[in-house]
């Protein structure tokens, strides 16, 4: 990616440049920031309202056809609760967005060495992240805390997972996140526009358990539409990142009995006594042994990954490029744009959810 990318901007505003606080320029360019907060927060209350009445009216309905709630397979639920986000709040809220013009751009080409290189770069990031959120939902709980979507995960099936969690969430999530809010935005800023990206999808996730690494890997995928202008590619990316956590991981620990590696721990211990560990090795099935394998050779993948992705990432810390835009908004500017109204409510919003995923379904 060794360009100079320099936006042309086509919708000139209603005012003359002048990033000074308080100017009329900066009023109107705060306005259209709030715009954002304002669509992503009606976003998420038309969600939650009609996934509220679709739970209440299978809950009153099932029971009159003869259905049991509790046999419902929770695909269903998922697209009961996830169908009018994808098809109903997301759109509203580009209509919403329409207000704040767009900014085009060229759009350019991501080699395959670039592509992977970027990829791997998110994996130390995805669990430092991970790692920091596990933490301080366990200290901010005392301990109660579990994550609902590692449960969720493990509990569809390898299809259902691989459908929601690979080909569906990934699309309609850069197309909002990416998309809608970079064109939108950038004219004020690149690194303004990839930073309120990649806090908006970790908001939106409701969760400390995914809020830090869903940030993380949120800049990656951001930065790379920023340069690229090419929404196919941070989708590529969100979709193999999916498929890790939702699909992959999930089927290989499956393959994994707890119970075989105790054995082995106790068989190792007890090594003076020859016969009983001979009896415990043989209790365990091949199947067993396989799974463990599989288990350690994942981990050891990962490690290499991680490690992968840290050298890239210092190897990288000069190569990220970023340019001055036709409208750039100047330093000690940018914490008083974002912090608008719409913004704050969204954030509110957020954080009220990621205070009962906390303290009331744990």
């Amino acid at each position: 990616m060794n360009h100079k990318s320099r936006p042309e901007d086509k919708n000139q505003p209603a005012h003359a440049y002048d990033p000074r606080l308080g100017s009329p320029w900066w009023k109107h360019a705060r306005s259209r920031f709030s715009t954002v907060g304002v669509a992503l927060s009606v976003m998420l209350v038309v969600w939650f309202a009609l996934s509220l009445a679709i739970s209440l009216s299978l809950k009153f309905a099932l029971p009159s056809l003869g259905i049991d709630a509790k046999h419902i397979p929770t695909w269903v639920n998922l697209l009961a609760s996830n169908g009018p986000l994808y098809v109903i709040a997301m759109p509203i809220a580009v209509a919403v967005l329409r207000k704040v013009p767009k900014l085009p751009t060229r759009r350019f080409s991501l080699g395959g060495k670039q592509f992977f290189a970027l990829l791997i770069m998110c994996v130390p990031i995805m669990y430092a992240g991970s790692l920091v959120g596990i933490v301080l939902s366990s200290l901010l709980s005392g301990g109660t805390a579990v994550s609902n979507v590692s449960q969720l995960a493990s509990s569809l099936d390898p299809l259902a997972a691989f459908a929601f969690m690979v080909l569906i969430a990934p699309v309609f999530e850069e197309w909002i996140f990416r998309k809608q809010i970079i064109d939108r935005l950038r004219r004020y800023g690149e690194k303004t526009a990839i930073v309120i990206s990649a806090l908006a999808f970790a908001l939106f996730h409701g969760n400390l358990f995914q809020f830090f690494y869903a940030f993380g890997i949120g800049l990656v995928f951001a930065y790379v539409y920023m340069r690229t202008s090419r929404l196919r590619y941070s989708i590529a990316m969100h979709m193999i990142i999916n498929c890790n956590g939702g699909v992959v991981a999930p089927w290989i620990m499956r393959q994994f009995d707890p119970k075989a590696l105790e054995s082995l721990q106790s068989a190792g211990a007890q090594m003076q006594r020859q016969s009983e560990s001979l009896k415990q090795l043989e209790s365990i099935d091949q199947g067993s042994i396989a799974g463990l394998a599989g288990v350690t050779l994942y981990g050891l993948a990962l490690l290499a990954l991680v490690v992968a992705g840290i050298v890239l990432l210092i190897v990288w810390r000069k190569r990220f490029e970023f340019y001055i835009t036709p409208e750039e908004l100047l330093p000690g500017t940018r914490l008083r744009t974002v912090a608008n109204p719409g913004m704050i409510a969204y954030g509110v919003l957020c954080v009220a959810l990621m205070v009962g995923e906390l303290f009331f379904r744990g």
